[in-house]
């Protein structure tokens, strides 16, 4: 019996990382907003490492915070540990990594939830999307509840039919032994929407006085203070160890003994898993040839006894997995509290995405995360800021908001999704970004803050924060460029003699000198040249000296970039009608439907002639 339960604006299926962003923003943009979550106690789920930050990820999730997203926020306030990866690289690839406590994680982010005005929750299963004139009109749950409203952000993670894989044994199942989303799929299908199959695993949870930490080599955070928000308070937080260890020659002969309960080889999975994390046993299939491979011990939380085993996701059996574990040096008594497991689930392939990730098929229905075939948290919330985002703006009658590749690893994320031939879970990395020099995470908010504040989601207070912040930078950088010295400066040639740099041989100004590898800008502030204390500006001030030939060279390149995106192609054009378009450009063209000449450049399998095929029809379509 369906009854009608309520109305909102937007509603969001799911209260995963994806899912709690997405209802976060909607609130926050001033739509009533509706979330339905299988479980309460599993919103911001960390069903795998409960880790945040890295290459790539660092750069979501400060981009995340400068939009007015809450990522970052939440992981200051439970991270365990913090340390910078790549500090021997240079600032392009350089990232923050979090270890959190994940049951912190999950507390405060809910508490943040619970409290945000024209925000519900409700636990219930949706298993409908109804749709009238070719537009979302309502979420139908299990119990017959229909909630009417204006658009959907499906934010279904892993659940989507998922099933659950341990050697010989099967079930059906999401992350953590939950229920998993049973017949969603199916009303999608049914609007249209093409549905494939991916897998991802996680590996055994173990007791952490299992463990022989004299075996294995400690991995501190940093002393510093870090942090992930710009809104976050710097504080000295007390440092969780991780510990490095490795597989052995015996590790490995385990594996390969046990291939035939393997269902990685068994044929028992069919979906494809992700490149850039494979299981265990496929790594030492795959790389026969090396005598070991890294394992991570990681905890879980601060008043956990669980460890995380990072480099081991696995599907053997239970059996197994612990033959595996007794092999390792530091784990030969070792204790497993949950055993490591794969998942398959239904995923939508994101070609049928628009850039402001609502589908082409059915108008005010949005996705995001793992159903659109990513992996990672950061990708999922990122996804789920996106389309809540534009779901609101969608119900405002107000245009989308599409960021572009030159502007944030979010449109770098969302447009290889939407132009990608995307077969296997997709992972954002640094080399995927073509302009990663302007696409720092030390320059987020300078580059998306304003975009969020025009929006509606960037708080007075953030706004007041990264104006301050602004113009104290425009401040400094104007002292460094006016200041200057001659060879006759005295203080100036002792100082240069102190730091082996050489001396002067014409006027320079102190922005100039911050060129040098070897002086850096903590100098100017210790001989009092620069009262500037704030390590944000004093970080920004120092890279955009030092990298300022490089950084215009990108910058013409974005200019060059900027041409090709701005020559849009119309959404009703018939590529049936171009004549001397390649077979696949016309059918990839079709299926992604490309926005402008730039985009359509990035399509998988589109080679320059096409391009210019289609150049030219438009040119002469113009004309017309």
């Amino acid at each position: 019996m369906i009854y009608n339960a309520g109305s909102y604006d937007v509603i969001v299926v799911g209260g995963g990382h994806a899912g709690c962003e997405a209802a976060l923003a909607s609130a926050r943009m001033g739509c009533e907003t509706l979330m339905i979550t299988l479980s309460m106690e599993n919103i911001a789920l960390m069903p795998c490492n409960p880790s945040i930050g890295g290459p790539a990820k660092a750069q979501l999730v400060r981009e995340i915070d400068a939009l007015g997203g809450e990522m970052a926020i939440n992981v200051d306030q439970s991270a365990i540990q913090m340390r910078v990866i790549n500090t021997g690289k240079g600032p392009a690839v350089q990232a923050i990594r979090a270890q959190c406590d994940k049951h912190e994680y999950h507390n405060k982010m809910l508490k943040t939830l619970l409290n945000q005005p024209r925000l519900n929750i409700i636990m219930a299963e949706a298993e409908e999307i109804e749709t009238s004139g070719g537009a979302v009109s309502a979420v139908i749950t299990r119990t017959g509840a229909r909630f009417s409203c204006q658009a959907v952000v499906i934010t279904s993670g892993t659940y989507l039919q998922g099933r659950i894989i341990i050697g010989e044994i099967m079930y059906d199942g999401g992350p953590g032994n939950q229920f998993p989303a049973v017949k969603l799929s199916d009303s999608l299908r049914s609007l249209g929407l093409e549905l494939g199959r991916f897998k991802t695993g996680t590996p055994p949870r173990i007791y952490r006085r299992s463990v022989d930490f004299s075996k294995m080599i400690e991995q501190p955070g940093d002393e510093r203070p870090l942090r992930f928000s710009y809104m976050s308070p710097r504080v000295t937080r007390t440092q969780y160890s991780c510990w490095l260890t490795h597989s052995t020659a015996a590790t490995h002969k385990i594996v390969m003994d046990n291939l035939d309960r393997a269902p990685m080889f068994t044929g028992v999975i069919k979906g494809k898993g992700p490149r850039y994390c494979p299981s265990f046993e496929d790594k030492v299939v795959r790389f026969a040839h090396k005598d070991s491979h890294q394992i991570f011990i990681e905890p879980e939380g601060r008043d956990t006894e669980e460890m995380y085993i990072q480099g081991l996701n696995t599907s053997l059996p239970e059996d197994v997995q612990v033959k595996v574990l007794e092999s390792i040096p530091g784990l030969e008594n070792v204790a497993i509290i949950r055993t490591g497991y794969a998942i398959e689930y239904d995923y939508l392939p994101p070609a049928q995405l628009r850039s402001s990730l609502e589908t082409r098929q059915v108008e005010g229905l949005f996705t995001a995360g793992q159903i659109n075939g990513t992996s990672g948290y950061e990708e999922a919330a990122a996804q789920g800021l996106v389309a809540g985002i534009n779901a609101v703006l969608r119900v405002q009658e107000k245009e989308p908001l599409i960021l572009k590749r030159s502007e944030a690893f979010i449109g770098v994320l969302v447009d290889d999704l939407v132009t990608g031939d995307i077969d296997e879970p997709y992972r954002l990395l640094t080399s995927r970004a073509e302009y990663r020099l302007l696409l720092r995470q030390d320059n987020a908010d300078l580059r998306l803050c304003e975009k969020g504040r025009e929006i509606g989601l960037v708080s007075d207070e953030r706004w007041r924060v990264y104006s301050e912040k602004k113009s104290r930078l425009e401040q400094d950088a104007a002292v460094l460029k006016e200041r200057s010295y001659t060879p006759a400066d005295q203080e100036m040639s002792e100082f240069l003699q102190s730091r082996g740099s050489s001396a002067l041989k014409d006027r320079i100004s102190l922005w100039e000198l911050l060129r040098r590898p070897e002086i850096r800008i903590d100098d100017y502030v210790k001989i009092g040249l620069l009262t500037e204390e704030d390590e944000d500006i004093l970080e920004q001030l120092e890279i955009q000296s030092k990298y300022e030939g490089y950084i215009r060279k990108q910058e013409e390149q974005v200019r060059r970039f900027e041409k090709m995106e701005s020559k849009l192609i119309p959404p009703d054009i018939e590529y049936d009608e171009i004549l001397g378009l390649s077979n696949e450009a016309r059918h990839k063209f079709k299926q992604i439907r490309p926005e402008s000449i730039g985009q359509a450049s990035r399509v998988f399998g589109i080679n320059p002639a096409d391009i210019n095929i289609l150049l030219i029809f438009l040119e002469k379509k113009r004309r017309k």
